[in-house]
């Protein structure tokens, strides 16, 4: 069936959020963790939600530690959130030809939409799912079919766009196609063992795997 639909994962998948969120972890970590976790320790916290990596850190001061890391997260987000080369372009020919579009994320959706505002992505997505608008965050396919609902769309109709694991395993479970981003910081390698569809080295990829002639 012909794919009309793209939903996106935000952070490293659309804007490079990697800094951002390796030093806010950094940040809450030095705090309450104190000389624990290198860099390469946090590495595998990108993706799931704070909750749950806070969770399994500390079952008694998680919460704390959550507002520690969105304190320093926010305070710093403009000046550490990075660009990918062609996604801007990308994602404007996508909306200019009328794919219906959404972010599917495990971030709040306030802080979705300060990471869309700041690269100039939010005049594309008329429907962003965030975490506090599920009660089940991926790889639970329910972010997903909510997406779906919002756009009128069919799962065969759609490509899942992300960057970890859970996007990957959140499109097999809701029955989507599933597209791997093959600058995500876990690296290609990590993403294939979950088997995507197809592994994107650019967003014309996406453009080509849609059927997008490129000019």
């Amino acid at each position: 069936m012909t794919k009309t639909t793209l939903l996106f994962d935000l952070d490293g998948t659309l804007i490079n959020t990697n800094e951002l969120i390796i030093a806010s972890f950094t940040h809450t970590l030095d705090q309450f963790r104190p000389n624990e976790y290198t860099r390469e320790m946090i590495l595998p916290f990108i993706g799931p939600t704070l909750q749950d990596t806070f969770r399994s850190i500390d079952p008694e001061r998680w919460e704390e530690m959550i507002e520690v890391y969105r304190e320093h997260n926010h305070k710093h987000h403009d000046e550490l959130v990075e660009d990918y080369p062609g996604v801007y372009e990308g994602i404007k020919k996508l909306h200019e030809l009328g794919y219906k579009l959404a972010i599917v994320t495990t971030k709040k959706n306030q802080t979705a939409q300060m990471g869309l505002k700041l690269k100039g992505l939010d005049q594309f997505f008329d429907v962003v799912i965030g975490l506090d608008d599920v009660s089940n965050a991926k790889p639970d396919p329910e972010p997903i079919q909510k997406a779906l609902d919002a756009l009128g769309s069919t799962a065969e109709e759609a490509i899942m766009v992300g960057d970890n694991s859970h996007d990957i395993l959140a499109g097999h479970n809701a029955g989507v196609t599933t597209a791997a981003v093959g600058w995500a910081i876990k690296g290609e390698e990590y993403l294939r063992s979950f088997n995507p569809d197809y592994v994107l080295n650019t967003m014309d990829d996406l453009l080509e795997i849609v059927g997008v002639t490129q000019s």
